[in-house]
């Protein structure tokens, strides 16, 4: 069974109420009139959604949707101070963008132990101690504790990758991914495999290291829903180079070069200005077609062209050398 990959959650988020505070006496042998000693309640928990390396999707989330801070003790005898409640921690990905149903974004968490206090525990309230007076030396009352804040949120991750490969299903995306990284994903012969975001790390060198992100499929009409592509076409939006992937053995190659920058285009004007190259792969499985792939693309494109093989090899160390350059892009920036 499929476990579906969760990019989109809405939360209902109330932090705890604070903790009553108390009311009481001092009671001692041989003190007769003890004054008044009520503690102090609590304060309840906040709720701080964190960013965590460690966590791919908001799967954990989605079932859950109402998640409420632990409530503030209450106070005790003897100026006894109630508890204060636990705040809960939410693990979101690295990328996940909070935002309100609105779409006013509160955070972006785009670093690994970002966080964000999303709501607030409610104050504890004082005890009887608190209102002792010359006039009313022996208060009977305390106050409540406060309850929480609330916030209806919408949490939405969007992948953060230096490279992220772009194409239909089966142009060889997963496979170059898992060449060149330790990343693993699902590699088979047939359309969509990749059902899911992919990310991978490649060093280099000692100091130098590059994310590539892995998109899944997208066909034309991706824009508009059809496929899965338009599930995660936004988190294009978060990668800074794009690398066309086309497997050689295509009928019109140059035709799904444009039909997938169309369908780039009409979902954002922002993916249409990125930085971008076209790699031609599986140039292992009819090696005498690469001049005749390349004489497809008009001349501007012809330094942008790239030919591998994630099979045999051929190919990579020079893309790894355009990796290279896409650092330094960035880096001047």
């Amino acid at each position: 069974m499929i476990e579906k990959f969760i990019d989109r959650v809405e939360i209902s988020a109330q932090g705890g109420h604070g903790g009553a505070g108390a009311v009481s006496f001092h009671r001692e042998k041989y003190v007769e009139y003890g004054g008044p000693d009520g503690g102090d309640g609590g304060k309840g928990g906040n709720i701080i959604i964190k960013a965590d390396r460690r966590t791919a999707a908001l799967g954990h989330i989605a079932p859950v949707r109402i998640f409420k801070a632990e409530n503030g003790h209450p106070g005790g005898s003897r100026n006894c101070h109630g508890a204060n409640g636990n705040d809960l921690i939410i693990n979101v990905p690295a990328g996940t963008v909070i935002h309100t149903p609105e779409g006013s974004i509160l955070a972006d968490l785009n670093e690994d132990s970002g966080e964000y206090m999303c709501v607030r525990g409610g104050r504890g309230g004082k005890g009887n101690a608190h209102f002792a007076t010359s006039r009313n030396q022996t208060p009977k009352f305390s106050q409540k504790g406060m309850e929480g804040d609330k916030a209806d949120l919408i949490l939405e991750i969007k992948l953060i990758a230096d490279i992220g490969l772009v194409g239909l299903p089966n142009a060889g995306k997963s496979t170059l991914l898992s060449r060149l990284t330790k990343a693993r994903p699902k590699i088979a012969d047939y359309p969509f495999t990749t059902l899911t975001p992919h990310l991978g790390v490649l060093k280099l060198d000692i100091s130098s290291q590059v994310i590539i992100a892995d998109i899944p499929g997208i066909i034309e009409g991706a824009h508009r829903g059809a496929g899965l592509g338009i599930e995660f076409l936004r988190h294009i939006e978060r990668t800074f180079f794009l690398f066309f992937c086309i497997d050689i053995m295509s009928e019109d190659p140059e035709k799904i070069y444009l039909m997938l920058r169309s369908e780039l285009e009409q979902w954002s004007s922002r993916l249409a200005a990125k930085p971008f190259a076209v790699l031609i792969t599986k140039t292992d499985s009819a090696p005498d077609s690469v001049n005749t792939v390349r004489a497809c693309f008009p001349p501007g494109l012809q330094d942008k062209l790239f030919f591998i093989s994630s099979s045999s090899g051929a190919g990579l160390e020079e893309l790894k050398k355009v990796f290279y350059h896409v650092l330094e892009l960035k880096t001047g920036q």
